[in-house]
């Protein structure tokens, strides 16, 4: 079965990895799903992932986070989604629990956080909010 939203899906296979209390969740990789990992690393929500082989298939490893027993993503949402895009300039990109959290943006430049688009002065689709 086709997966429509890969991204979503991701995200999904983090939070119910973190509810389960594993060390690390495994899921299909794709150059999407590798800069949003990279996002959530330099923000400290991961402790990283790495590319490995699935059955002959492309996969990433994702290192999941705790802080005290507890995960380190409590809130992780898909903002943007297939049948509703949404789009931000850098001035309107919206704030995660008044600055605690992060957006993650598309942008010409890459994927980014909300603050590192803010500070280049670029917009870009709002893929997710993490808390």
């Amino acid at each position: 079965m086709a997966v429509t939203d890969p991204l979503s899906d991701m995200l999904t296979r983090i939070r119910n990895g973190q509810q389960a209390k594993k060390d690390s969740v495994l899921s299909p990789a794709s150059k999407l799903r590798a800069r949003v990992l990279d996002v959530l690393q330099r923000e400290g929500y991961i402790r990283g992932y790495s590319e490995e082989a699935v059955s002959g298939h492309p996969g990433l490893r994702i290192e999941l986070k705790y802080f005290e027993g507890q995960p380190a993503i409590r809130h992780v949402a898909r903002v943007s989604k297939p049948g509703r895009r949404v789009y931000s300039g850098s001035k309107e990109l919206p704030r995660v629990r008044n600055g605690l959290g992060i957006t993650i943006v598309s942008t010409p430049r890459g994927v980014l956080s909300d603050a590192e688009a803010r500070e280049q002065n670029v917009g870009g689709e709002v893929l997710a909010e993490v808390f």
